[in-house]
């Protein structure tokens, strides 16, 4: 019987693992708890990589081993995995992993995702590679507002790769956009996995998310150049689509409208409400046309004005008053000189109680006169704009006029489109990621506001149905209970791997090779991006985070950047083999001609602009940290 060669690479790479482990142990003087602790690490890396469950493979690890660090006291060792369950269980902050999830099945399942693909895929027709950009706009897109990798796989497998394949794109390219489009639904808020990194870090998970922001543009940036560019330098792999492809009919009305498709719409529409083109047209038809047509320029005289009430008003000041209570100038002076080792003159007391008339009507005299000279000039209530606001005014005012200049009859109809699909889901984006990082409400509150949305996205779409509902709830309570029982095995296995003293030996050895922070940081990432070929992310985290965390204030690294370079590698996670998930979902729904060493391949590329954003986040801090700073510090 033949052994494929990711199996071969999968024995491999445990027998390592084990070599290792036995190595240490023996070459040691004296086998101490922490050796043991590391032994334990080692056996739970190869349980999970064997096929056992994570959860149960790291609670069975640690009763084994907490037993053993108690010196065979079972009742401690019980006491220990309450107390850590019921740790994990009271932690308020994984209230929202459901109810995110629950809002990605929900959108989901409103097959939002096949108009929004074609709608994007037809507005950016013109651009090289444009199937390829689309599937990664898409995918940026519905990850965002799901969060669920597998999902926005599969579905972009079944929906762009055929399309791609039939428009002569490279397997390789289209299987790389669809995998690496997909994964970034673990980096872009609202992710599961920030949550999860936060509630282990003690990170705050409102400051995660507006870290994560600009860094998972960022990344989707790249994808979207690299592909750009590979369809200009190479078009054998992504050919341009025809002018058949880029046809869009007109509706029959519009078509008694329009003069052609490429007229300009706005004029157009204008002239239909007088003109003779509108004998057969209904004039609340061209109303409606034309409301569509204006409705960016509503949008933005809107957004412009309350900008400028925002910069101009001056908020009112608190009225302070300068009274003070008769004697208190005394007393204070009294307390002033007594910390000084000043004592008071002798008789000073005395003088002061004889005489408190003068004193108090100096007290009252002296203030009444301010009010007099402060209503002589009132405080101003507003201010001039400052000059950013009209550059940010002009640039938009500029962006309209050339938005209406190339708006023709064939654009408004991609326009059209894109309102009943990116914008409903970029407004329910918006609305919770934006709560969240204004301050607006806490994630949990921001969750539940995201799932009440997606609940309603599916009635508007007419996908609310009792099966849809059930089967969401249903993989809800699947994923969380996952997410949960992880969150307790990881409690469980951390307890045990500090008492048995295994972190205390990591840090003494991380110390010892007297690191910097920037050869600490690329060590760290280094074996994260090594323990991405056979973990998964959540394994990375509840297993190695909490001992990667203590080492970072040895080294002065803010466990804020920490968590969003370890978020930008654990893109890996999912697209490298021999354990790259993306790829099996991809494989499941791809055409039998389409092989896994082909997507594998496609992958590559992708795994190399992750190393290249890992690395301009690291030399430009301010990708993750601006935001946060200016929000929260």
């Amino acid at each position: 019987m033949k052994i494929r060669k990711e199996l071969w690479f999968g024995f491999g790479l445990m027998g390592l693992i084990i070599l290792a482990a036995l190595t240490m142990l023996v070459s040691v003087d004296k086998i101490t708890n922490g050796h043991i602790g590391l032994l334990m690490l080692s056996l739970v890396v190869v349980a999970i990589m064997l096929g056992f469950p994570t959860a149960f493979t790291l609670m069975g690890m640690g009763m084994i081993f907490t037993w053993i660090a108690y010196e065979e006291n079972t009742t401690k060792t019980l006491d220990l995995m309450v107390s850590a369950a019921f740790k994990v269980m009271s932690n308020d902050v994984l209230i929202s992993i459901p109810l995110f999830v629950f809002m990605g099945y929900l959108v989901e399942r409103a097959n939002l995702i096949e108009k929004l693909f074609h709608s994007l895929h037809l507005a950016l027709a013109r651009l090289p590679g444009a199937l390829a950009v689309a599937t990664l706009v898409t995918c940026a897109v519905f990850a965002t507002a799901t969060g669920i990798v597998g999902a926005v796989v599969t579905l972009m497998g079944l929906l762009a790769l055929p399309q791609m394949l039939r428009a002569g794109y490279d397997v390789k390219m289209s299987a790389g956009a669809i995998t690496a489009g997909g994964c970034l639904g673990i980096l872009i808020p609202p992710s599961v996995m920030l949550i999860v990194y936060g509630a282990t870090a003690g990170v705050s998970v409102v400051q995660l998310y507006a870290g994560a922001f600009f860094p998972g543009l960022m990344l989707a940036g790249l994808y979207i150049l690299y592909v750009i560019i590979v369809a200009k330098l190479k078009p054998h792999m992504a050919p341009p689509l025809s002018a058949a492809e880029r046809y869009i009919p007109l509706p029959p009305l519009m078509e008694k409208i329009a003069p052609s498709h490429s007229a300009r719409a706005l004029p157009a529409l204008l002239k239909a409400l007088k003109g003779r083109r509108n004998a057969d047209v209904p004039t609340s038809y061209i109303l409606k046309q034309l409301a569509v047509v204006l409705a960016p320029m509503v949008l933005f005289l809107f957004v412009a004005f309350w900008s400028y009430s925002g910069v101009t008003s001056v908020p009112p000041l608190e009225e302070t008053s300068t009274l003070q209570s008769m004697g208190e100038s005394n007393i204070e002076a009294a307390a002033d000189e007594e910390e000084d080792g000043l004592a008071a003159p002798p008789g000073a007391e005395q003088e002061a109680s004889a005489s408190p008339a003068p004193a108090a009507a100096e007290a009252v005299a002296e203030p009444a006169a301010e009010p007099v000279a402060a209503s002589a000039e009132p405080a101003a209530t507003s201010k001039p704009a400052p000059v950013g606001f009209w550059i940010g005014l002009g640039v938009g005012a500029l962006a309209l006029a050339v938005y209406y200049g190339l708006l023709s009859f064939t654009r408004l109809e991609v326009f059209k489109m894109l309102l009943t699909s990116f914008f409903p889901l970029l407004v329910l984006i918006l609305s919770v990621l934006g709560s969240i990082v204004m301050g607006l409400a806490t994630p949990t509150e921001a969750a539940a506001v995201g799932a009440l949305g997606g609940f309603l996205l599916a009635a508007a779409y007419r996908q609310l149905t009792l099966d849809v509902v059930k089967e969401s709830v249903f993989l809800t309570a699947k994923t969380s209970a996952m997410v949960c029982w992880l969150f307790v095995g990881s409690a469980i296995f951390s307890a045990a791997f500090a008492l048995l003293g295994g972190q205390e030996l990591v840090e003494n050895w991380v110390m010892s090779m007297n690191l910097t922070k920037t050869q600490f940081l690329v060590l760290s990432q280094v074996i994260i991006f090594v323990l991405g070929w056979p973990l998964e992310w959540t394994e990375i985290i509840v297993i190695f985070m909490p001992i990667f965390i203590p080492l970072l204030d040895n080294f002065g690294v803010d466990p804020l950047f920490f968590g969003l370079l370890v978020a930008l590698n654990l893109q890996t996670a999912f697209l490298s083999p021999p354990v790259a998930m993306a790829a099996f979902y991809l494989k499941g729904v791809s055409p039998p001609h389409v092989t896994l060493n082909q997507i594998f391949a496609g992958m590559l590329p992708f795994m190399g602009i992750q190393v290249v954003a890992i690395i301009l986040l690291y030399n430009f801090p301010a990708i993750g940290m601006w935001l946060p700073q200016v929000l929260y510090r």
